[in-house]
């Protein structure tokens, strides 16, 4: 799986790219860029798809802050799906003092994501070698259901189409002369600054996965698969107390910083397609209440232990939804007429095309061996 992240990373850095690229050529989100550009109609789809996206991805987060509530505080799940809902309180204070202070508790709360898993790591002391192995190529993943089933999630939570949207707009807000060099510079910059962020975020990802190898795979502990599970485990296995509470805090503060990006790209969105803002208090209520409702229906009548499927599934989604931002974004920015001198050169637009055909090929697959299997039952 170590080699589907660093795909997925790799597949982000080149789409971010375009999307910096779109905002500063053009002064165009890439919402903006749909309803100029298609029918309303097409425009009105792609709009709900990425609404469904942003909902997809609010569940998980959702999930993930209430289940670190229950390990780090005993409060019970239901419980805390409905506590995780107040964080609309705090964007909406931060908001109002501007978007700095929005992306300073954003990095702050990835920091903490990226000091706490580092603490793991060195407690669990990795092979390096084995580590660097996982990064090969293994074709057992396509052919593996299970295995191409996680993949897929992991390459929507990593891409999350929402955050195109949202890349594309933020870039804007950046002071820059609107000169041809300027903007050059503003886009080198821009993609400078994205490809750190995502490296950060491979450096993350990496580590849950060499963490959850090096801790639980090798202690004869393979099958653990939830959560609280691995929260139970960790501390005994380590032999670090703290390791548990280390782990939940990462999960608590992974859970609001993404919170807040699909807060904000739900706003991008919606302005983007359709020129309709709402007061930001209602559209993350209307946001977050569209993730609670499933959130409590699984709870309630399948158990706090389905919750772990439910995070993947959501994942899923984010991952189905991808070529219907990827493409778009990929059309436009190749486009002369539209972005001039800042269009796509030949060997980006092959690479970004090769990264479009992947990602619709994969989720092709996934639905192939999903209704193949259908047929079976």
């Amino acid at each position: 799986m170590s080699t589907v992240i660093l795909l997925s990373n790799l597949m982000a850095i080149l789409l971010q790219s375009l999307c910096v690229r779109l905002g500063v050529a053009t002064g165009r989100d890439l919402a903006q860029a749909c309803r100029d550009y298609f029918p309303q109609k097409v425009s009105l789809i792609l709009w709900i798809l990425c609404e469904i996206a942003i909902a997809a991805c609010d569940l998980a987060e959702l999930l993930g802050s209430a289940i670190a509530l229950q390990l780090l505080f005993g409060i019970p799940l239901l419980w805390g799906v409905g506590i995780t809902a107040l964080d609309v309180l705090m964007l909406l204070f931060l908001q109002g003092k501007g978007f700095p202070y929005v992306e300073a508790l954003i990095i702050t709360l990835i920091i903490t994501v990226a000091i706490c898993f580092s603490a793991e790591i060195f407690l669990a002391q990795p092979n390096l070698r084995e580590v660097l192995q996982g990064y090969l190529p293994n074709t057992e993943i396509i052919r593996n259901p299970e295995m191409l089933y996680i993949a897929i999630g992991i390459l929507g939570a990593t891409v999350m189409p929402h955050n195109l949207y949202l890349h594309s707009s933020i870039v804007q807000t950046r002071d820059w002369e609107p000169t041809s060099k300027k903007r050059w510079e503003a886009i080198k910059f821009g993609t400078i600054n994205s490809t750190l962020a995502l490296s950060f975020a491979l450096f993350i990802n990496s580590a849950i996965l060499i963490l959850a190898a090096a801790t639980f795979h090798f202690s004869g502990y393979s099958e653990v698969a939830e959560i609280q599970d691995a929260y139970r485990l960790l501390s005994p296995l380590l032999g670090v107390s703290a390791a548990s509470t280390i782990f939940g805090l990462a999960l608590l503060a992974s859970g609001q910083s993404s919170t807040l990006t699909a807060t904000l790209a739900g706003q991008i969105v919606m302005e983007g397609f359709l020129q309709f803002r709402l007061k930001p208090w209602v559209r993350r209520l209307a946001t977050r209440l569209l993730a609670v409702i499933p959130a409590l229906i699984t709870i309630i009548f399948f158990g706090e232990r389905s919750t772990g499927q439910l995070l993947i599934f959501s994942q899923v989604i984010l991952s189905l939804q991808l070529p219907f931002a990827v493409i778009p974004l990929i059309m436009f920015t190749s486009n002369r007429r539209l972005m001039g001198e800042f269009v796509n050169p030949t060997w980006l637009k092959v690479l970004a095309g090769a990264v479009a055909t992947i990602i619709v090929s994969l989720n092709a697959w996934l639905l192939l061996q999903t209704l193949s299997s259908l047929l079976l039952i």
